[in-house]
């Protein structure tokens, strides 16, 4: 298949790949990685967008030299910080690679973010160099002065004359005239970087508070995508899909970081996909390996997974019997799996909790899967899998990843829930610019506080219960998970998302519904009769979800909302945004 193969790769170059000594060690920066899997693996395809062919690893290198030489003659120097702001692509790694090779940091910005945030983060780096896409060049306009150096991913062209843009093509290809031989020979001579420097500085999207800026060295995304290796057997020239935020730290490490040291090819699939664009790409690249976030699996399962069962009384019937239900699920996992490509060897799902109702679903049918938990302070994994271990128990995130240590600090007597705390090299070195952050992030013996509540099982399974400060007590004395709750809401069809709260001593919840679903369900009804129809649905729902919860977490109201919630980049909501005495209708 033409998607399969590297460009810019000779018979030569792939007979002399094929005697290269393997090299065991594991690399403490990011140069090394990248060079020892290029030279192992130079013959093999490696980065590339979907559909489209790849970049060898040989030719992946090539470019990461002349980028880095070309962007040394620019005026980036050891200690310097660049920005890249955009969606996903191979040039985007290729940049960020190019960078650390220098001893400067790279910025990575989510593409989502407002352009206030944008102006706070280009401002707080004090960044003059950026690459971006179109979609983001608005958010820059106001810093011109500011910004040296500015290039576009996508090879955008600017016509307003409200900035001087240099497309990437264009920048590659001085990169390659002036320094591409030095670079296919690797004479081109770089600064010594070492292990404790710094690679990335990262703003976090938090759930509870405002977002910081997150330090990691080479040395702590090195360690996790060796960790991130651990987790699940990864064999060279298997396929990687991306279609989450490469500037999340879930998606860099083990959908980029992870692959370059397996020798794995990493497609991207562009713009967030359709589901009729999605499937076309997996039927062509036929995908080993994906990574998603709960939502994109959750949302397969109640618009695909359950309607199916829902429209049948006979699939209703059996589906509450666990060995018939078993069958119904696996023959409908097999269609996932198809979906697919037919080729998938594992899905990670991380960055928020999964579903109960939708793990059930994911077990019983068979389908291949892997939880894991981490976060941006850690680079970001902590625990998940080992894949096909056994002893995973459900609702569990699996054991701490190899080279990882977890404990609960403080657990509680008879639940054994306390805060979750982790040690390991993967841990950052702190938040840029803030010491007493960083000071109250860490216990006296250097543990990173999660912040998040959770207990370790008798097979060494970690539970995640929810965020400490999302924890509501009750005048009685009793914790609530308010995220528990949530997840048996947003079970329901007509719930996109929901949020609980406490409001003078009662549990509210508020809802945001699929009003795709509403409308199908009120067609033909006015607006009075659709309002009745949604509060109807939202009573019936308490009633019946009060039947499944202690009393003193019983809900006194649910409400509908009517806007999404604010969330991170992990689809997370920030939780710290909404209160009862806040949140609008």
């Amino acid at each position: 298949m033409q998607t399969q193969n590297a460009i810019g790769e000779s018979a030569a170059d792939q007979k002399t790949g094929e005697y290269l000594p393997v090299i065991q060690e594991n690399a403490t920066t990011l140069n090394d990685l990248v060079d020892i899997s290029c030279r192992r693996y130079r013959h093999l395809p490696a980065i590339g967008m979907a559909l489209e062919e790849s970049l060898s690893y040989k030719s992946f290198h090539e470019r990461i030299l002349a980028i880095a030489a070309h962007l040394r003659r620019l005026g980036v120097k050891q200690g310097d910080r660049v920005a890249l702001l955009g969606e996903n692509s191979h040039h985007w790694g290729t940049v960020y690679l190019a960078v650390v090779r220098l001893g400067a940091s790279t910025v990575p910005i989510f593409p989502d973010l407002p352009e206030a945030d944008v102006h706070h983060i280009l401002g707080e780096m004090r960044c003059d160099v950026i690459f971006l896409t179109q979609r983001q060049i608005e958010k820059i306009y106001d810093l011109k002065q500011q910004l040296k150096h500015v290039v576009t991913f996508d090879d955008y062209r600017d016509n307003t004359g409200l900035i001087t843009l240099t497309t990437f093509s264009d920048f590659l290809a001085e990169a390659m005239a002036e320094f591409g031989e030095a670079a296919r020979n690797e004479t081109l001579e770089f600064p010594k970087v070492h292990t404790e420097d710094l690679a990335a500085i990262l703003y976090t999207s938090g759930t509870s508070g405002f977002s910081k800026a997150v330090m990691l060295s080479h040395a702590n995304l090195c360690a996790n995508a060796y960790s991130a290796g651990g987790v699940m057997r990864i064999e060279p020239g298997w396929v990687f899909l991306s279609v989450l935020p490469i500037s999340h730290t879930y998606e860099f490490t083990v959908g980029f970081l992870l692959p370059i040291l397996k020798g794995c090819r990493t497609v991207y699939a562009g713009k967030t996909p359709t589901p009729a664009i999605l499937q076309k790409i997996c039927e062509t690249e036929q995908p080993h390996v994906m990574l998603v976030v709960p939502l994109i699996i959750e949302k397969i399962f109640k618009k695909r997974v359950a309607p199916a069962v829902e429209k049948s009384a006979m699939l209703s019937f059996f589906c509450r019997f666990s060995v018939s239900r078993k069958v119904i699920y696996r023959k409908i996992g097999a269609k996932l799996y198809a979906f697919f490509g037919g080729r998938l060897q594992v899905m990670g799902i991380g960055g928020a909790a999964l579903n109960p109702e939708v793990e059930t679903f994911l077990r019983d049918a068979g389908f291949p899967f892997i939880i894991g938990y981490g976060l941006t302070e850690a680079a970001p994994l902590l625990a998940g899998g080992p894949h096909g271990d056994a002893t995973i128990r459900p609702g569990s995130t699996g054991k701490p990843v190899p080279n990882v240590e977890i404990r609960i600090a403080d657990p509680h007597p008879e639940t054994g829930v306390g805060e979750v705390l982790a040690r390991g090299r993967n841990v950052m070195q702190g938040y840029l610019n803030d010491p007493e952050a960083t000071r109250d992030t860490f216990t006296e013996d250097g543990w990173l506080k999660t912040g998040d509540l959770g207990l370790i099982d008798g097979a060494g399974n970690l539970h995640i219960k929810g965020r400490s400060k999302s924890v509501i007590v009750l005048s009685n004395g009793e914790n609530v998970y308010p995220e528990a709750i949530e997840h048996k809401i947003n079970a329901y069809p007509f719930v996109v998302e929901s949020l609980v709260v406490e409001n003078r001593g009662l549990l509210e919840a508020w809802v945001y519904p699929d009003y795709e679903f509403i409308d199908a369900k009120t067609a033909g009804q006015n607006r009075t009769q659709r309002h009745r129809y949604i509060a109807d649905l939202l009573e019936e729902m308490r009633t019946g979800l009060n039947e499944q919860l202690s009393n003193s977490s019983r809900l006194a109201r649910v409400l509908e909302r009517r806007e999404p919630f604010v969330k991170t980049a992990t689809h997370k909501i920030k939780r710290y945004l909404y209160s009862a005495d806040n949140i609008q209708v």
